[in-house]
């Protein structure tokens, strides 16, 4: 790389990373080149925007699904308008950065209603009832694509992360809430009312007495698996049968440690896992299923739910595996970016 072309090079990082963007050349624009040293197509980027409710992910694919640029802002709190505004933001100073125009895809909590046109069933709730899809192409210039965002994570695990090689893949998102995708034979299935996954809206099966009716779910229902295996349901289970409120982490480091009462906490919740994705595998008979958010790094899920789930399966034996995500928490926005790519 002679003078000029040196002095005008700036390092962008992800995920640890590093790609460098020239930003001027004598003679036109160079293309950008990865960290492997191999140049960019300029004719083609992903752009994938996981809009969640506190924080708005994007990140740039290239044609071979490396990462180009990665950034990551709060989402405004309870602002439609500011919320689409900073979706909007994202993409135009990656495009400015990256010196090209891309695709868009956005992973969002809820789905697109097919008799209206609008966003519901999102736990955000201010983008409910909202026409997200017209307005983020009115404000991007171009057609978007939308999907749940437990699909986007799905696609991305299935299409080269845990979920690789699999005919069936069933992602499951264990966060703040517990959503669901299902991808088939490298497409996401969103079903004829586009709710396909939607996982953690039904009631947790077999139900024991003392889990009835269950507690409230923001959908207005009570006893929904998301009430039952989230990151804040472990944290109410252990809070009620001990007295403190501790985070998650803390629950899964003091029964590693010993603590009795966290323990019992975390032997209840892995049985109400392996109850919720034992209904999922008579449903579906998924080959895999992928876990993401907070509580897929909880190591033990790995052995204890698939030692447990056999007693709900109808089968004489469960071939379905259960593996924690390949692409960490980066894996929805990776597979918000491949939207564009699957259809």
């Amino acid at each position: 790389m002679a003078g000029r072309a040196r002095r005008d090079a700036a390092n962008t990082t992800g995920k640890g990373k590093v790609y460098i963007v020239l930003r001027r050349f004598r003679s036109g624009r160079p293309p950008i080149h990865a960290a492997n040293g191999e140049a960019v197509p300029r004719n083609h980027i992903r752009l994938g925007i996981d809009l969640g409710g506190t924080k708005t992910e994007i990140v740039a694919l290239d044609t071979q699904r490396r990462e180009l640029l990665r950034r990551r802002v709060a989402t405004p709190t309870g602002d439609y308008r500011a919320t689409i505004a900073t979706v909007a933001a994202l993409v135009h100073e990656a495009e400015r950065e990256l010196g090209m125009t891309g695709t868009a895809g956005i992973g969002t909590p809820g789905s697109i209603s097919r008799a209206t046109g609008l966003l519901r069933g999102s736990n955000s709730v201010c983008l409910n009832g909202q026409p997200i899809r017209r307005d983020l192409e009115a404000a991007l210039a171009r057609e978007v694509r939308i999907a749940n965002d437990a699909n986007c994570f799905a696609l991305s695990e299935a299409v080269d992360g845990a979920g690789q090689g699999a005919a069936v893949v069933f992602g499951v998102i264990l966060g703040t809430g517990a959503g669901g995708g299902l991808v088939v034979h490298g497409r996401v299935l969103e079903g004829r009312n586009a709710i396909a996954g939607e996982w953690g809206h039904n009631p947790l099966p077999w139900p024991a007495a003392a889990e009835r009716p269950g507690p409230p779910c923001y959908c207005g229902l009570t006893g929904c698996i998301e009430t039952w295996v989230s990151g804040p349901a472990i944290e109410r289970e252990c809070r009620e049968a001990t007295g403190e409120a501790l985070g998650a982490p803390a629950i899964v480091a003091r029964a590693e440690a010993g603590d009795a009462g966290c323990e019992a906490a975390l032997v209840r919740y892995e049985e109400r896992l392996a109850r919720a994705l034992a209904h999922v595998v008579n449903i579906v008979d998924p080959d895999v299923i992928v876990l993401g958010g907070g509580m897929s790094n909880v190591d033990r899920l790995y052995t204890r739910v698939p030692s447990l789930w056999e007693r709900w399966v109808f089968s004489d034996r469960v071939d379905t595996r259960l593996v924690r995500n390949a692409h960490g928490d980066s894996s929805g926005v990776r597979g918000a970016a491949l939207l564009w790519g699957e259809r």
